[in-house]
């Protein structure tokens, strides 16, 4: 059995980090002078209405150093340009949601169906690549059972719903100074330490580029922020970890590493139902003070640092157990 190599996963850790660091310098006063500035929802807390203004659209350079890092780390395959395309597709998605929302003014940005039908299409387009470039047929792998099941004629619907699924959770994630990137972090390293272990070695790659682009990231996105990654880079990011896990037959994993993402949407589908539910009857109430759910803690006393930190420190825990379960 060919010995295991982490060298390769741990530069492109380190050159998508560098430059992700590197490219914010420059691209954070041109994103200030394009007035491509953040405008902050009515209904968030207060506290919030000080980020107004704050460049926004980040996660351009985060593609870009994913992108670069991998290609100069990885070969180049056919394999590599699925997981490339993903994160630049899924993230032309949230461009577009920003561009419309900062540049053209636009409030509401991309609306919601047909932000909704774009990454259902491009999530159909990964589960055929996964099938024609990929190894694991239509099996997905089930922990805890440790069995490969075969979804036959259900993988494709699968698929297209968990990328649904997770790239809108990762978005609802994206609302705090370096909560994002600070929980997509532990994430994106446990899917490349898997990667490797099992054999995928570009996903393993790829995930490492991620995982350094969200750790640079932060040295310009910590609280307070100097830029937000916007729609284009939350979209980038789900899209990107979805790809690598669909990649390595991991996809069942994902609500475990990424249970923070799964809380956020989660708490605003809750408060949704609740809400009308108990408002045909005369009498509306709410389970959260606010949602996602990191602004229901905000609102409850909790300042935006302790949430972050508390929120990334739960996703290393969960990442810990997700490594534990794939063991």
């Amino acid at each position: 059995m060919p010995e295991v190599s982490y060298s390769p996963m741990i530069i492109s850790l380190i050159v998508a980090f560098a430059l992700t660091v590197v490219l914010g310098f420059p691209s954070i006063p041109v994103l200030r002078r394009l007035k491509a500035g953040q405008s902050i929802r009515e209904d968030a807390p207060k506290s919030h209405l000080v980020k107004a203004g704050t460049p926004t659209m980040g996660g351009l350079f985060i593609i870009a150093a994913v992108v670069l890092a991998a290609l100069i780390v990885g070969r180049f395959s056919a394999q590599m340009m699925m997981l490339v395309l993903s994160i630049i597709c899924f993230g032309l998605v949230g461009f577009i949601d920003d561009y419309l929302k900062v540049v053209k003014k636009q409030n509401l940005g991309l609306k919601e169906k047909p932000k909704m039908l774009l990454l259902l299409f491009f999530g159909l387009l990964l589960a055929i690549a996964q099938l024609k470039f990929g190894s694991t047929g239509t099996y997905v792998w089930i922990p805890f059972a440790d069995v490969d099941l075969n979804f036959g004629i259900l993988y494709v619907p699968f698929i297209i719903f968990v990328v649904a699924a997770m790239t809108n959770a990762v978005n609802f994630t994206d609302g705090l100074d370096g909560l994002a990137s600070g929980v997509t972090l532990p994430v994106a390293i446990v899917l490349a330490l898997t990667a490797i272990g099992s054999g995928f070695g570009t996903a393993g790659i790829f995930a490492g580029a991620v995982a350094g682009a969200c750790a640079g990231f932060l040295v310009h996105n910590h609280n307070p922020a100097k830029v937000f990654m916007g729609d284009t880079g939350s979209l980038a990011l789900g899209g990107a970890i979805t790809a690598v896990a669909v990649m390595t037959n991991t996809t069942m994993v994902l609500p475990i590493i990424g249970f923070v993402y799964v809380a956020e949407i989660g708490s605003v589908v809750i408060q949704i139902a609740v809400c009308r539910w108990t408002r045909r009857r005369g009498n509306e109430k709410r389970v959260f003070r606010k949602t996602p759910l990191h602004h229901h803690f905000e609102e409850s006393g909790w300042g935006e640092v302790k949430v972050v930190l508390v929120f990334s420190f739960i996703s290393v825990l969960l990442c810990i157990l997700g490594l534990l379960i794939m063991r």
